[in-house]
């Protein structure tokens, strides 16, 4: 049981690893004879990009609920989170699901907190997700739900960018929700910064606690 959030964490990285290889091997090109097959290899690629995301749920459970604390664990969940993010954000943006520059401005985010945890933890300081945090991370996983999906279905990217809703192409009201994500995400990591600041601005202890 002790291992198991260990086990997990890793797990999620090597279903990143297939999911990305297998979403790149599924294009049209490659099964012109044989679209089944591509639409096979989609669904796994998109179930194991699921999966991975429980996996970052249950591992962290696990954790707090048996109290299991490894130097292993500390070190790469987060990694392990960053490399799912990472992974289903490219794929996304190689199949025309977002803008790049969303991409950028979240993994940019990503990675500035990781650091400061980083920077944290040498401090003995331990910075836990807030309200903010984890209504980003919700919102991420439901949006990367919804491109996967797009991308599964037959014609989901075509549907996105040139049906309607009410009149309104639906690639303008994904986009809408995708910006209120990068919103979200962004304010949340200022939120650290600014909660967190005695960690990096020397003489300011008005951040502890």
């Amino acid at each position: 049981m002790k291992n198991l959030p260990n086990i997990l964490t890793v797990s999620r990285i090597f279903m990143v690893f297939v999911f990305v290889v297998m979403a790149t091997l599924a294009e049209p090109t490659l099964f012109n004879n044989s679209p089944e097959q591509m639409y096979f290899l989609r669904w796994i690629a998109y179930i194991l990009a699921i999966l991975a995301g429980l996996t970052d749920l249950f591992d962290g459970y696990l954790a707090r609920k048996f109290n299991i604390v490894s130097d292993f664990g500390a070190l790469m969940d987060p990694l392990a989170d960053k490399i799912l993010v990472t992974g289903t954000m490219l794929i996304a943006v190689e199949f025309k699901l977002m803008p790049a520059l969303i991409a950028v401005l979240v993994l940019c985010r990503e990675f500035m907190v990781t650091g400061l945890r980083t920077l944290a933890a040498k401090k003995q300081v331990v910075i836990s997700a807030d309200r903010w945090g984890k209504l980003k991370t919700a919102l991420q996983m439901v949006m990367l739900a919804i491109a996967g999906f797009a991308w599964v279905m037959d014609g989901g990217v075509e549907y996105l960018h040139s049906a309607k809703w009410f009149g309104i192409r639906i690639w303008y009201i994904w986009l809408t929700y995708l910006w209120g994500i990068v919103l979200v995400t962004v304010l949340s990591g200022v939120g650290y910064f600014v909660k967190y600041r005695s960690l990096y601005l020397p003489g300011d202890d008005k951040g502890k606690g």
